[in-house]
């Protein structure tokens, strides 16, 4: 449904995409994953015929983006990251003057205002004034408008941006409802929101693809053996310390602290402090869990928690990045930080 070959995008001096081929299948819900400024608004852009490409070619739903521009655009629904409309007008107005846009026929326009509007929980505002909407209302009613055309391809930029955590929850479902009937693109710089989202992901950085498959597969192609996360606790914790010991543990290759807090700021506590607290993650050989657990009681530590995982999308990228710490959102691992 989505086919992108060699696509260039080139601002002035600045290459914004550098030749990038990807395929997104009917059916498909493929995450657009970087950091900002990688590049995946201008690809969208591209392929919602906003921007011409400089090069290479791509095709919506079989047609060529340049050569039939207008089958192309009629074949997708479009959500930009901040839905350009007008804050004055009632929803129910901005939803017919989209369906004009669309070319929609005035007697079919009722029945898919309420249709696309009702597909996203939203027909109980069709009266309210768009501007005075919550940003995750805004959000519902800009796909309900990529709708409206009833397309068999969505692309979607940045879609849970800026919304609470329940309505990160509630956009997140809808969009997984939506893809049951069609194909979508979705780009975010927040990991964990693709990895809720997506079947596969293309992971995108300073205009280039790094890698692409599904979270699992790509975990798997990096991580090897197991990958044990323990949180622990102890009074007058030393963080090198701890890593140390957990590092010299049979079958324990690695150790890292991705969280936590050291009460006093680090080193040694103060007893009357309460507890410090850290997490690690331990890369290992195989199931050491048994001995890891065996340490920290010997090391008169509490373990609070012990869990086994796969590798996060963002040691995914940290490792096709070339392993900078850099995570898409600009951020690197969390530290131990003093209380």
């Amino acid at each position: 449904m989505i086919v992108v070959e060699d696509l260039v995008r080139r601002f002035g001096a600045r290459t914004a995409v550098d030749g990038i081929t990807f395929s997104v299948e009917k059916g498909e819900v493929v995450g657009f994953l970087g950091p900002n400024g990688a590049g995946k608004t201008t690809t969208l852009r591209i392929l919602a015929g906003f921007i011409p490409a400089s090069s290479g070619r791509a095709m919506i739903a079989g047609h060529d983006i340049t050569a039939e521009s207008l089958a192309a655009r009629a074949s997708l629904g479009y959500l930009p990251e901040s839905v350009p409309l007008y804050p004055e007008m009632r929803v129910s107005e901005l939803m017919s003057f989209q369906a004009r846009l669309r070319g929609i026929p005035r007697s079919a326009a009722p029945s898919r205002i309420q249709s696309s509007l009702e597909r996203v929980g939203v027909m109980d505002r069709a009266g309210s004034t768009f501007g005075r909407l919550s940003k995750g209302l805004r959000q519902r009613v800009g796909i309900a408008m990529a709708l409206l055309p009833d397309p068999p391809v969505l692309l979607l930029d940045e879609p849970t941006s800026g919304l609470d955590p329940l309505q990160r929850i509630e956009l997140r479902k809808l969009i997984r409802e939506l893809a049951t009937r069609r194909t979508v693109l979705v780009s975010s710089h927040v990991l964990p929101e693709v990895e809720a989202m997506t079947d596969r992901v293309i992971v995108l950085d300073c205009g280039r693809i790094l890698g692409e498959g599904r979270v699992a597969d790509l975990a798997a192609a990096i991580q090897g053996g197991e990958l044990v996360r323990v949180e622990l606790s102890a009074p007058g914790i030393d963080v090198a310390d701890v890593v140390s010991r957990l590092s010299a543990i049979e079958g324990v290759e690695d150790a890292r602290v991705i969280g936590g807090a050291v009460a006093g700021g680090g080193g040694a506590a103060d007893p009357e402090d309460v507890p410090a607290w850290m997490v690690l993650l331990l890369q290992c050989a195989g199931d050491e869990r048994a001995r890891i657990a065996s340490a920290i009681a010997d090391a008169g530590w509490e373990l609070r928690e012990m869990s086994t995982q796969g590798a996060s999308l963002e040691r995914i990228f940290d490792h096709l990045a070339g392993g900078d710490g850099r995570t898409p959102d600009g951020q690197g691992e969390s530290e131990v930080e003093p209380r």
